[in-house]
């Protein structure tokens, strides 16, 4: 028998897979992430600050002691009990870490998503929400929001419940990719009214300082999700939810195995130590946002939307969405095209804030852009 060429082998692979991958899958597009590498990177809602050359050395210096040739706590405890102080959550709660939250929102829809089971999310919102639910078998419902200003429409909400019965409901607060903070006693509505399990995403709090764990006691059908990529830790991959110990210990039944390993333990527990640094940073940002937004609302060719999180949502009026961003890059400066992903975001960009210097960059390349 002749030895096959590669063009054989992967086309016999082609054929197999579109044979056995699910059908949901084989729909899919994966998560694309712009190359950056010498751009300035505007993209991905980070915090754009590092940290200082001291706080580095010592940081170096703990990872001294950690055992690397060893298994890392399933557990974490120390690391939780950190997360406790800084988020000031009371012991009656539970935490679950994850990669990321990412992996915690794969882990809701694992558990409670999946043939026949809806779930639920305001549209414009996280890509992911519906990503894993569709990967999994699920039903997704989105709910538009209102078109000139985002907010959660309540009534609709409430209809689209009391008709698809969501087994899990996501409320991005503040929301991706719009910014905006919805009215709480809109998510309190919707919370109050929900057949199921309702996830708060609040991936931007440093920068929105508003929050439903005080609201845990009074929802037992409510748990809080956060990251601590935007406050300045992207690199480590780290996310959490809090709520009873009900809601936890059933989804910790599917947490892989020292999923969050001891560099990653490590690193968050000593950053953590250091929380006043990134509290910092994150008003810098806040104050950043601001300046940023009042700059791009002085060009006649966008719209800019208010943002409670380190982004701003941009509409292009004159031309075309894709042109201003490859005129920005080809300029050393990548944002976020949004425009394609929803009907709402048509036009639309995003732009996270950076530095004071990588601001004035993006507003001086915007300049010959437009």
């Amino acid at each position: 028998m002749a030895e096959q060429t590669p063009c054989d082998v992967h086309a016999a692979a082609a054929q197999c897979a579109a044979q056995l991958v699910r059908e949901p899958v084989r729909a899919l597009s994966a998560y694309h992430v712009a190359p950056s590498q010498g751009l300035i990177k505007l993209d991905a809602m980070e915090n754009p600050y590092g940290w200082p050359e001291d706080m580095v050395a010592a940081w170096l210096q703990h990872l001294r002691t950690v055992s690397i040739n060893r298994y890392p706590d399933p557990a974490a405890p120390q690391l939780k009990e950190r997360l406790r102080e800084v988020m000031a959550l009371p012991r009656e709660y539970e935490l679950l870490l994850g990669n990321g939250s990412d992996e915690i929102i794969q882990l809701l829809v694992l558990c409670l998503a999946g043939p026949g089971r809806v779930v639920m999310a305001p549209d414009p919102t996280f890509v992911m929400y519906r990503l894993l639910t569709t990967a999994m078998g699920g039903e997704y419902v989105p709910v538009a929001l209102d078109a000139e200003s985002f907010a959660l429409p309540r009534e609709a909400m409430l209809e689209a419940m009391a008709r698809h019965r969501p087994a899990l409901t996501f409320i991005a607060y503040p929301n991706n990719p719009t910014g905006n903070v919805f009215a709480r006693e809109d998510v309190e509505a919707v919370i109050a009214a929900a057949p199921g399990l309702v996830v708060l995403d609040e991936a931007y709090e440093p920068f929105a300082r508003t929050s439903f764990l005080d609201r845990l006691a009074a929802h037992p059908n409510l748990v809080v999700m956060r990251t601590l990529s935007k406050l300045g830790l992207a690199g480590l991959r780290l996310g959490l939810l809090a709520g009873s110990p009900a809601w936890i210990s059933q989804l910790d039944k599917l947490r892989l195995p020292y999923n969050i390993n001891s560099l990653t333990q490590a690193t968050a527990q000593f950053a953590l130590s250091h929380y006043a640094q990134f509290q910092a940073q994150a008003a810098r940002i806040r104050e950043d946002r601001g300046a940023l937004a009042r700059a791009l609302s002085r060009f006649p060719g966008l719209r800019v939307w208010p943002s409670e999180a380190n982004f701003l949502l941009c509409r292009v009026l004159r031309g075309d969405a894709r042109a201003m961003a490859e005129g920005l890059r080809a300029r050393g400066v990548l944002i976020r095209v949004l425009d394609g992903s929803s009907p709402a975001l048509a036009g639309c960009v995003r732009i996270s804030v950076g530095t004071a210097q990588e601001n004035e960059a993006l507003l001086a390349a915007l300049e010959q852009v437009l």
